[in-house]
């Protein structure tokens, strides 16, 4: 067994910190195959999305782990001693994919309701800057690799947060805006208005994105979230993302 890595991370797209990472993780095991996932900087929402998204809604196999390092050390506004920085965890998700990751912010609240088991991980917490690269790799190898000896105390799943339930997720290359609102949640057809931030404007409802013309503006389930999709905002042509002013993920959205 070879592990395979997601790695989700806010270094930013192309950024050489991927690099130096996956350096990393190569060096604790040449076996290791890393895959790169960049998310918006400081974004915990677009980071639990995609942990919800590829660890869940992803077949699974053996040796896939997801290792995510979204950390603004933003729990506590005052002065950090030595960059202290919020827990690395361990997480088994009901389908056994396990999930290291920094508990912080939404990071592990699209996967709250899918945990088996949640626990902290021996990993300084203080001591660089860069703790994803100096510190992390070396347990998510034994992790990957089946070895959780660096695995410790139990932590109460019910102190991670509830997910944002209407908020824009993620931004894809198309300009496609991905929301945390299920498509079970819509009950509308034919016109609806979209809010987000500052811009509002009238899109057409549909089951399908494809079923609305060229050139329309759609709210439709979207090709993430499962069973249950997650809407998207569609811009048939064009892009969503630049109409509604080029939006950020965590950006709230009202529908009306």
């Amino acid at each position: 067994m070879n592990p395979f890595i997601h790695l989700i991370a806010d270094y930013g797209a192309g950024d050489p910190s991927f690099s130096e990472v996956v350096q990393r993780l190569k060096h604790e095991d040449p076996s290791i195959t890393v895959n790169k996932t960049p998310v918006a900087p400081f974004s915990t929402v677009a980071t639990g999305f995609w942990i919800e998204q590829l660890g869940v809604h992803n077949p699974g196999f053996e040796g896939l782990a997801i290792y995510s390092n979204t950390a603004p050390r933003s729990d506590e506004t005052g002065p950090r001693q030595s960059n202290e920085g919020e827990q690395l965890c361990y997480l088994e998700l009901e389908n056994d994919v396990p999930v290291l990751a920094v508990d912080g912010g939404y990071n592990l609240s699209f996967v709250k309701d899918r945990i088996t088991t949640f626990r902290e991980v021996d990993a300084p917490e203080s001591g660089s800057q860069f703790r994803s690269r100096d510190y992390f790799p070396r347990r998510v190898a034994e992790v990957a690799n089946g070895n959780v000896e660096s695995v410790g105390e139990e932590l109460p799943v019910e102190d991670i947060p509830a997910k944002p339930e209407s908020a824009v997720c993620h931004v894809d290359g198309y300009g496609n805006v991905k929301t945390s609102i299920r498509a079970s949640a819509l009950d509308a057809s034919g016109e609806v208005t979209v809010e987000i931030g500052s811009h509002t404007e009238e899109v057409v409802a549909r089951e399908a994105i494809f079923e609305a013309d060229e050139g329309s503006l759609v709210l439709a389930p979207g090709s993430s979230g499962g069973e249950d999709p997650y809407l998207e905002v569609v811009h048939r042509g064009g892009s969503a993302a630049e109409t509604f002013g080029h939006p950020s993920p965590g950006d709230s959205i009202e529908l009306r």
